[in-house]
């Protein structure tokens, strides 16, 4: 008896979900047509849903490399996120017409794998990106809006011609964190052998329009890292649209994290 209490004992505490997934930042967790890294805060008791963000890494990128970002960590690990990193297909976003790999219907099956890993708060679940992963974190808004509770793009934008109606963006907050000197992907966009990066001003104003705003902005303010443009009083379907324009170039700058977790999260 005295052998047999401590191991009921152990058999009844074991939570529901393991606090490490069996995969992870360094070995991916595999799915059809793919596969994606994922990183767990640290302490998280293995049984409370937790929010996530789907960060899509720029051209030539891979999902283990996002792991390197400080701010990735501090602003959205150290506070109770999970981080999602999807491979882009042959190391590339979003996937080209005719490519073997639907993009979004991928992302949104490793939010599902991701869901039965751990238990995952559906409300909160987040999409990013960077340069051609921003270009996908907007596709993905577009076409998949309603499975997300905010996106917020760092040096991209959609593709032109831009392949869908956006519907998805319909009571969406969305944010584009873009660069004044940005030569890479620039404002006006620019052609690219046989395809074409979209415009910063076209993405924006497919946004405002679908989320029924006015032309200007509501809101204009200069601070000592962004100058901001806000759409959201006057936006009918109740989500802000937000311009955050930096000095810097084609990059992720600084604090560009802790303004998207707070955009999120004053958006929910």
């Amino acid at each position: 008896m005295r052998i047999l209490i401590p191991i009921l004992l152990a058999c009844f505490a074991i939570p529901v979900f393991a606090q490490q997934a069996p995969c992870g930042p360094d070995a991916p967790c595999e799915i059809d047509g793919g596969n994606y890294h994922l990183r767990l805060p640290e302490g998280w008791d293995g049984a409370t849903a937790l929010p996530a963000v789907i960060f899509f890494h720029g051209h030539r990128g891979t999902g283990q490399s996002i792991f390197r970002s400080a701010g990735l960590k501090a602003d959205f690990l150290d506070h109770g996120y999970a981080v999602v990193a999807p491979n882009g297909l042959n190391r590339a976003y979003p996937a080209r017409e005719g490519a073997p790999r639907d993009d979004v219907a991928f992302t949104l099956s490793v939010i599902a794998d991701l869901g039965d890993r751990i238990p995952l708060d559906h409300a909160r679940v987040y999409a990013s990106g960077f340069s051609a992963g921003g270009s996908m974190a907007w596709l993905l808004a577009c076409e998949a809006g309603d499975r997300l509770a905010g996106m917020v793009s760092v040096a991209g934008a959609l593709r032109a011609p831009n392949p869908t109606e956006c519907d998805g963006l319909r009571g969406l907050p969305v944010m584009q964190v873009h660069g004044w000197t940005d030569g890479q992907v620039p404002f006006e966009g620019r052609a690219i052998r046989d395809w074409h990066q979209g415009s910063i001003w076209d993405s924006l104003a497919i946004a405002t329009a679908r989320n029924g705003c006015r032309s200007q902005p509501d809101e204009i303010t200069v601070g000592p890292q962004f100058r901001t443009r806000i759409w959201g009083a006057s936006c009918a379907a109740g989500a802000d649209v937000r311009l955050l324009v930096h000095d810097g170039g084609h990059g992720l700058p600084r604090g560009w994290t802790a303004a998207a977790r707070s955009f999120f999260e004053g958006a929910n």
